[in-house]
């Protein structure tokens, strides 16, 4: 696949949730290389350079951009795969378009103006998480952002998308989020774009983990993946590590790499039974 989004064929985001050496990075990527085969839509492989969001300021953030950047485009000449990470601030978008694929925008920045802008203006495709406060239709005014800033000498390709958005649930005052099925119909309706399910984030519980790290309940990703993929979803989010006990982000709601290739077939096979 390209870097843009497919309309009409499931594809997959995935990767581990934070930049590690290059042995874990290979042994994942070449792992998603191989599954990519039965993924219709193909797999862009996903890991951030900067969590810059996490619970504890004394957890492990990642290398850095730089070095950062370096790696995802070691990955992506090892094995063919576009990459995507996330970006933070405007001024990063730039050099992050110049080395990867796709550029992300966090959900907890979805409304970031100046962020959205730059992002857009790169002319590479985007991914933008929607807020856990906000609502399906909420999102129309971070898609228009990006695509009001998109280079007008670019246009979407036929049969594909260059923004996409992503549902990883609602907060609801108790640490859990909560995913409501009928966002993904309401979303691409509004937005006009491809919808993501993030269903790694989806089970997270920040905060709640050891230490104030955060915490998840990874058991719930298979049913809300496939539930998402018959309730309309375009895409999946899926976090993924060779040993998610020991990784030093998100460990709790990744899909331990082991797993991760029956998971897949069977969303395949839904997704392709909702639209038949």
């Amino acid at each position: 696949m390209g870097a843009e989004f497919p309309k009409d064929r499931l594809f997959l985001i995935a990767g581990p949730c934070v930049i590690e050496d290059d042995d874990l990075m290979f042994r994942v990527a070449d792992h998603l290389a191989r599954l990519a085969e039965r993924v219709p839509g193909g797999i862009i492989f996903k890991a951030s350079f900067d969590k810059a969001n996490r619970s504890n300021a004394g957890a492990h953030r990642g290398p850095g951009m730089i070095e950062g950047l370096e790696a995802l485009v070691r990955v992506r000449e090892r094995t063919g795969l576009p990459v995507l990470t996330d970006v933070h601030l405007p001024d990063q978008c730039g050099a992050v378009a110049d080395a990867v694929d796709v550029l992300q925008i966090p959900a907890f920045l979805c409304r970031q103006t100046d962020l959205l802008e730059a992002a857009g203006a790169t002319g590479k495709p985007v991914n933008v998480k929607k807020g856990q406060w906000m609502h399906p239709e909420g999102m129309v005014g971070a898609v228009r952002k990006v695509r009001e800033s998109y280079p007008k000498t670019l246009v979407e390709t036929k049969g594909a998308c260059v923004v996409a958005v992503t549902e990883r649930g609602s907060f609801f005052g108790y640490g859990d989020l909560v995913v409501d099925m009928r966002s993904f119909v309401r979303m691409r309706d509004a937005c006009n774009a491809p919808v993501i399910f993030d269903a790694t984030h989806s089970v997270q519980r920040p905060g709640q983990g050891q230490g104030g790290s955060s915490g998840g309940a990874r058991e719930f990703i298979p049913p809300l993946a496939l539930a998402a993929c018959a309730a309309g979803a375009d895409g999946l989010f899926l976090e993924t590590h060779p040993d998610p006990d020991r990784a030093p982000s998100d460990g709790p709601n990744m899909v331990a790499l082991h797993q991760l290739d029956a998971l897949v077939e069977k969303c395949v096979a839904t997704w392709e039974l909702a639209r038949r």
